[in-house]
């Protein structure tokens, strides 16, 4: 629960975020909203620093991008087991589990600058640029693999609509589409 305070209290299960007794410290004011995956949770400051608890292999441990988490965090996404942070510069910054988008170093080249927003399936990430162009990751047969309608990805893409299994992007203001992932 975010209080009015900017503080956070949670209860219930501890393998499921139940506990933040590890994190209550940075829990105790300046808290902006909060996001949750499956079994985790991460709370985004005034700052734009964020702080994660509960289940570390789903989001609850975001230890290795930590340097990348400690300011200038704009919003983040969610979805089962992993998070994906877009920082103000246009950065992302992933973490989780690897089959739900938690690690997109195969693509961390194109997600350096110019993101826009980004979309989560069931098990992936894509991420709408400002060029009009995506970037997919994640779990390839639910979405995080787009390269045979990367074509159609390029430029132009207006909108993504996600679906559990994968995405549909609208090309040119719906002047086309483009389907993709497990339907």
């Amino acid at each position: 629960a975010l209080k009015n305070d900017g503080s956070v209290v949670t209860w219930g299960d501890s393998e499921y975020g139940g506990d933040s007794s590890a994190v209550a410290g940075k829990l105790g004011s300046n808290v902006k909203t909060i996001f949750s995956s499956g079994k985790a949770f991460a709370a985004l400051k005034n700052d734009g620093s964020v702080v994660t608890w509960g289940d570390s292999e789903n989001g609850g441990d975001s230890s290795a991008v930590a340097g990348k988490l400690g300011s200038n965090v704009k919003t983040i996404f969610s979805k089962a087991a992993a998070f994906a942070a877009l920082k103000n510069d246009g950065s992302v910054v992933t973490w989780g589990d690897s089959e739900y988008g938690g690690d997109s170093s195969a693509v961390a080249g194109k997600l350096g600058s110019n993101v826009k927003t980004i979309f989560s399936s069931g098990k992936a990430f894509a991420a709408l640029k400002n060029d009009g162009s995506v970037v997919t990751w994640g779990d390839s047969e639910n979405g995080g693999d787009s390269s045979a309608v990367a074509g159609k990805l390029n430029s132009d893409v207006s909108n993504i609509y996600p679906t559990y299994g994968g995405f549909i992007a609208i090309i040119n203001d719906a002047k086309d589409f483009v389907a993709w992932g497990n339907f």
